[in-house]
C-alpha cells in the first residue's frame, strides 16, 4: 500500500504544486541556470527551481555535505513521511524498516566540484565528505541517517529504470512479510556541465534549442525534436495493509504486478517494453482489458516513442486505440531514475482527483504514434487501473501495474 509521496519536479516542489501544473500541461523545462551553458549547442533543460532543502524539512541540515540529488530525496522522503502521518522513529522501534532507493548515476555535481577544487588547490582540498556523497549508496545512507533510524539499505541502478525497480523490490519486500514499511523511490540530478556535455555526445539531446523551451518536449507529436533532460526526485512509503489500517493510514493505490527487461540485442531501443508491460499485467492477474490507463515513457523521441506506440498495440491488442495515454515528460523533461517514480506520483494524484494529466504540447498527431493520446489540458475520468512505463540508458525497461485501493 502506497500511503505518502512526495514530489520535487522541475514543474512544483510538493505534491500539490507537481499536479497542479502537470494536470495543466504547464511545463517546467527552460534555459539551464544551474552553470554557464554558452558554450552549449543545447541549453534547455527541465530543473528544480527555488529549491532550499532546509525550507522544506524545516531545521538545519549540512546540505553541503549532500549530493544535490540527495537532497532531493531528503526533501521528498520528508513530504512522504508527513502525507502518511507516519513516525519513522517509533515505527522503526516496533518492526523492521527498510530503504530502497533508485539512482541512474554518481554525484556528477559532486564530482565535479571536487575536480575543479583539486585543480585550484591540489588534493588537499578535496573535502573530507566527498567519497561518501559522490557514491551511488550515498542517498539511502543519508535517508537513514536524516531520518535517525537503524534501517536495511538498499540501493538500485539500472539507468532510468532504477526507481521504478526499486518501488517493486520495496513492494516485494513487504510482500515477503519481513518488513511492514519501507521508504523507497528514485532520484537524480544530472543538470551539470559534464553530464550535458557526455549526454550531447551520446546524442541523447535534441538537435536544437528550437523556440519556446516550454514546447521543447512535446512527446507523441510529430514536430518531436527528442527529450529533454530533467532532475528531480520522488519518495513513496509504502506499508503493509494490516500495518496501515492498525494506524489508521488511508492508502493511496496498491502496488501490483512488475516487469523488467532488457532490450533484445539488435531490436529497436525500448523494444522490450513489449515484455515488461506484459509481465507487469500477468503477475498482477489483470488483463489488457482492464487497463484504464497508461502512463507512458513517451520521451519526445522520434524512435522510442514510436516504439512505445508498437508495443503498446502488440499487448494491448484490440484494446489498445481505447485506452487512454499520455507522458507527463513533455512538462518534468527526463529525469533519469526519478522518472518512473514521479509516473508514480502523477498516478496516485490522477487517482485522487479522479483527472488523467495530459500530454503537454501534443498538437500535432504523428501517423505512427496513433493512440488514444490525452492532449492538454487532460481528461476528467475516475482512476482505478494504470500501467506505468519507463526506459533507460543501455536498453533497460520497466513497467509498473497499480490499482487504486478498495477498502471494501
Amino acid at each position: 500500500m502506497l500511503t505518502g509521496l512526495g514530489a520535487i519536479a522541475a514543474n512544483g516542489i510538493g505534491a500539490d504544486a507537481f499536479w497542479k501544473t502537470l494536470s495543466q500541461g504547464k511545463s517546467g523545462i527552460g534555459y539551464i541556470t544551474l552553470f554557464d551553458a554558452s558554450q552549449f549547442p543545447i541549453r534547455l533543460a527541465a530543473e528544480v527551481k527555488g529549491f532550499k532543502l532546509q525550507d522544506i524539512v524545516g531545521k538545519p541540515m549540512a546540505s553541503r555535505r549532500m549530493a544535490r540529488h540527495t537532497q532531493f530525496a531528503v526533501a521528498a522522503t520528508h513530504m512522504a513521511t508527513e502525507m502518511a502521518s507516519l513516525n519513522v522513529q517509533a515505527c522503526a522501534r516496533r518492526s523492521p524498516l527498510a530503504i530502497v532507493v533508485g539512482v541512474s548515476t554518481s554525484a556528477f555535481d559532486v564530482i565535479e566540484h571536487g575536480k575543479e577544487r583539486m585543480q585550484a588547490g591540489g588534493p588537499s582540498r578535496v573535502s573530507a565528505y566527498f567519497t561518501e556523497s559522490s557514491q551511488p549508496h550515498g542517498v539511502a545512507t543519508m535517508l537513514s541517517r536524516t531520518l535517525e533510524v537503524q534501517v536495511r539499505c538498499q540501493t538500485i541502478s539500472s539507468a532510468c529504470a532504477s526507481g521504478l525497480e526499486a518501488i517493486a523490490q520495496a513492494a516485494s519486500l513487504i510482500r515477503s512479510g519481513k518488513f511492514d514499511v519501507v521508504i523507497t523511490g528514485g532520484t537524480d540530478a544530472t543538470v551539470t556541465p559534464l553530464a550535458f556535455a557526455s549526454f550531447m555526445s551520446a546524442g541523447m539531446l535534441p538537435t536544437s534549442n528550437g523556440g519556446d523551451p516550454t514546447t521543447a518536449s512535446r512527446p507523441f507529436d510529430l514536430k518531436r525534436n527528442g527529450g529533454i533532460v530533467g532532475e528531480g526526485s520522488a519518495m513513496f512509503v509504502l506499508e503493509s495493509l494490516t500495518h496501515a489500517q492498525a494506524r489508521g493510514a488511508i492508502p493511496l493505490l496498491e502496488i501490483h504486478g512488475f516487469g523488467s527487461m532488457i532490450d533484445e540485442p539488435g531490436a529497436p531501443t525500448a523494444s522490450g517494453l513489449e515484455q515488461t508491460m506484459a509481465a507487469a499485467l500477468e503477475n498482477s492477474g489483470r488483463y489488457p482489458e482492464e487497463v484504464q490507463y497508461i502512463c507512458a515513457h513517451g520521451p519526445s523521441d522520434k524512435i522510442q516513442d514510436e516504439v512505445e506506440t508498437d508495443a503498446i498495440k502488440i499487448v494491448m491488442g484490440k484494446y489498445a486505440r481505447h485506452i487512454p495515454v499520455s507522458s507527463i515528460k513533455g512538462v518534468i523533461g527526463n529525469p533519469l531514475s526519478a522518472a518512473g517514480p514521479l509516473e508514480l506520483a502523477s498516478c496516485a494524484l490522477a487517482m485522487r482527483h479522479g483527472m488523467l494529466p495530459p500530454t503537454a504540447n501534443y498538437k500535432y498527431p504523428d501517423p505512427k504514434c496513433d493512440l488514444d493520446y490525452i492532449p492538454p489540458p487532460g481528461r476528467p475520468q475516475a482512476l482505478r487501473r494504470a500501467l506505468i512505463n519507463v526506459h533507460g540508458m543501455g536498453g533497460m525497461n520497466g513497467s509498473l501495474f497499480v490499482e487504486a485501493f478498495d477498502s471494501a
